[in-house]
This record gives C-alpha cells, structure tokens and sequence, in this order.
C-alpha cells in the first residue's frame, strides 16, 4: 500500500525522486509474490486444545515422575518438582511461555475476597504479548476457584522447594540448578521431552495448554469478556479462536436445551 502512494501520479514523488536520487521507486509486492490471508486463524490444525483425559495423564504423570526420583534418592527431583509446577501454572493462568518464565516471586499477588489463598489470589503478568512498535501489556490473571489447586502448589515451590537453591536476591520465579532464570527454549525442549515420556501426542505444545484454560473456562460458564481479559487478548474475536468446546460440554448443553424447550411446550398443551 506505502509503494502504491509512493507511485501515485498525484503526489509526484515519481519525479521528486527521479530529481534527487537518479532513480524512481517501482512496486514490489505483486499478487503472485504475496500471500492472501484469506482465513481468521492459519495456525497449524494438529495444534489443540488438551482433552481432560489428556490433562489428567500429564498431570499424574509429572507428579508420578517428582515421587519416582525422590523415592530413588537420585538427583533430579528438585527439578522434576520444578517442571511439574511450570506447566500446571501455565494451565491454571492460561500463560504464554514468555509470561510464565518472566514471572517473579513478586508478580504473586493476593486476592483480598481469597484471603485463605495467601500471596497467590493472582499473577502479575508484566511481559505480555505487546502491539506492534509497543511495549509488553501488562495485566492481573486472577486464581478461579475451578483451578484452586495450583494454590498448593505454587506455595509448596515458593515456600519449600525455591529455597533450595538459595536464591539470595534473584527475583526470577523459576530458576535452574545454576541460579538462572530458566529460558523459554529451554523450557519448550522440556514440555516436548514430558510430552514424549507421557506418550501424548506430539502436536501438543506448552501453547496447547493456553487453548485449553480458553476452553474450560467458557465451559465452566465465565462470561467471554472475562476470559478474554484474564488471557490478555485485545478482542474477543481472538479469544473465540482460541475455543473449542468438548463434545462432552455440547452434549450437555443441547440436553439442556432440549430440556427447556420441550417441557415448556408439554406444559402448554
């Protein structure tokens, strides 16, 4: 668009860069050197949200895999603890891997209407998928009740396990076995090792589990706009995207439907 402005005979940049240059601009971007984006969502179709059968595997296994090391007194467990905690809390908040590894201690942030959830009512997500030119958007990703079990967790990994390591005044929330804040690379060649060893399918990526907190909280019945301000997205539409409802949860819903409609009509008549 910029180089058909740059031609258009009104403007007479044509001559004005002939004059200065010795040359004169010509159109680049052609029909058949160009991609014509004709869908919402281009993305690669294997790529999906987990089931909840799929969740609960992984979920078990992780855990199994922590109790497995420690119980051979091998090294190893901190960091299978550390997994584990990773992609439950990726789940549970709905994160973009770049969110979840720039998370600090201090982007845990309570809910005063939780009290009993101490300094993990919410997360503080400070490295947000910016708009183009612009910086990270920031944003608060409340702890919904459907997934109060990351609380545990989360305290068990800050309280008990973090320590360890002996931090001393390094902020980053995830840290490796040298002291530094763990890579989103590196975390993405781990979630594709555990997804391997759980023997899921290997379209399923660490991003997969954002399509999911999407999905199951539209089929707890959050409202969209809800969702799509605890995910960060700038429009709904992008949110509905990321959607896609169980057969289990369609089911349920047409039942209900059913339900309504028919039993009003049997009391009319």
């Amino acid at each position: 668009m910029f180089c058909d402005y740059l031609l258009d005979g009104r403007y007479g940049w044509v001559t004005e860069c002939e004059q200065r240059f010795a040359a004169i601009p010509s159109q680049v971007c052609h029909d058949f050197n160009t991609v014509a984006h004709l869908n919402d969502y281009e993305g690669r179709p294997g790529r999906r949200p987990f089931t909840y059968d799929e969740l609960q595997h992984l979920f078990d296994f992780l855990d199994a895999r922590v109790e497995r090391i420690r119980r051979s007194g091998r090294k190893g467990a901190w960091t299978a603890l550390r997994d584990a905690q990773m992609v439950k809390t990726c789940y549970a908040y709905g994160l973009r891997r770049r969110e979840l590894c720039n998370l600090d201690v201090a982007d845990l942030r309570p809910n005063p209407h939780m009290r009993q959830w101490g300094t993990f009512g919410a997360v503080h997500v400070r490295y947000g998928k910016a708009v183009r030119g612009g910086t990270p958007r920031r944003r608060t990703v409340l702890t919904v009740p459907e997934f109060d079990w990351v609380v545990d967790g989360l305290r068990q990994w800050v309280d008990e396990a973090r320590p360890l390591l002996q931090p001393g005044t390094r902020d980053a929330l995830w840290l490796t076995e040298r002291g530094q804040r763990i890579s989103v690379k590196s975390m993405d060649h781990r979630f594709a090792w555990l997804r391997e060893q759980a023997g899921l399918d290997a379209e399923l990526s660490l991003h997969c589990l954002r399509h999911s907190y999407v999905t199951h909280l539209i089929e707890f019945g959050y409202p969209e706009r809800f969702v799509t301000e605890q995910v960060g997205h700038s429009y709904a539409s992008t949110t509905a995207i990321y959607t896609s409802v169980s057969n289990d949860f369609k089911t349920k819903t047409l039942k209900a439907a059913l339900a309504r409609v028919y039993t009003t009509e049997k009391e009319q008549q």
